[in-house]
């Protein structure tokens, strides 16, 4: 059904946060400290993986491409709202809008879905330890990152296009902090049932699949432990888990809250703080749930340092 008055849509205006003019400043230093926060410490994680041979294992193989993921997942958002609170006119080109929402399904499927990947991994360790070193073989984990990419290529990719085909009404504000999907699509004059009925497949194979798999992942690891139940087991596991389970809880959490149990009267400013959480605070909180409640991260990074102090002490 055509609906409005259709126009050739040169770019989109962004409202951004809803904040008060005299927090802008405040808010501006606050987004921007998270985001360095957040570009150093998967940074950090990624090189300590890449110079500690201890962590050339598949578990943290998987940990350095969340980080990276989380990495580029800030960026392709963050950059924009912290150059449009410092802009008169908050604007983004057609264009730029559809390339920013390609990345951001990109990067937020791709996460699921190490997620999952992680899962198993926890899964496969602590039910068949004796079996780990030969069921997680390099060539399994290199072949479920490249799934991982493949499908989240395909999936965003198909989003986008099928949004490039749309005409826009007149009215070309996104009421939010970046040209999320949904937004996006109650400003169109076309018809969306196509784009409704893919979101509805593809976002459960995106976020329900991986979830449910998760879920049986950790049902089976908590059966496994109970049939031979000892402190000693318990406590390897949560420390085994404890950092995964902590990433799924933020990263599943909020997007089910807001995109799987939408509540009628959700207004545009708590789909918004919402959206913060998952964009912008967990990107910078996964580093230091990795890094506080894993020894092998903390070991890394002693190793590391210590090696390159006795360098610095060569090199004089």
């Amino acid at each position: 059904m055509e609906r409005g008055n259709q126009s050739v849509v040169l770019e989109f205006l962004l409202l951004g946060l809803p904040i008060e003019p005299l927090q802008q400043d405040l808010f501006y230093a606050l987004f921007l400290a998270m985001y360095l926060t957040t570009i150093l410490g998967n940074l950090l994680i990624i090189v300590l993986i890449q110079l500690d041979s201890h962590l050339h294992t598949p578990m943290y193989l998987f940990l350095s491409n969340l980080s990276f993921s989380d990495l580029c997942f800030s960026s392709v958002t963050i950059p924009k709202l912290l150059q449009n609170m410092q802009s008169q006119v908050p604007s983004i080109p057609y264009a730029g809008c559809l390339a920013q929402m390609y990345f951001f399904l990109l990067f937020a499927d791709l996460e699921s879905f190490l997620l999952v990947a992680m899962a198993y991994d926890r899964y496969v360790a602590i039910c068949f330890p004796l079996h780990y070193a030969n069921i997680m073989s390099t060539k399994l984990c290199l072949c479920l990152v490249a799934v991982s990419w493949l499908l989240t290529t395909v999936i965003s990719l198909s989003h986008t296009l099928l949004m490039a085909r749309l005409s826009f009404c007149d009215d070309h504000v996104i009421p939010h902090f970046f040209c999320d999907m949904s937004a996006l699509l109650k400003l169109a004059c076309s018809d969306i049932q196509i784009n409704e009925m893919m979101i509805f497949i593809l976002g459960g194979l995106v976020i329900i699949v991986p979830f449910l798999l998760i879920f049986l992942s950790y049902a089976r690891i908590v059966s496994s432990i109970l049939k031979v139940p000892s402190s000693r087991s318990i406590r390897k596991t949560f420390s085994t888990c404890g950092s995964h389970l902590s990433v799924v809880s933020l990263f599943y959490g909020t997007i089910i809250g807001l995109y799987l149990c939408p509540s009628a009267n959700n207004s545009t400013i708590k789909e918004t703080v919402m959206a913060v959480m998952y964009t912008v605070v967990t990107p910078m909180l996964n580093p230091f749930i990795y890094s506080f409640r894993n020894q092998d991260i903390k070991g890394a990074l002693r190793r590391v340092f210590s090696k390159q102090m006795a360098n610095f002490s060569l090199g004089q």
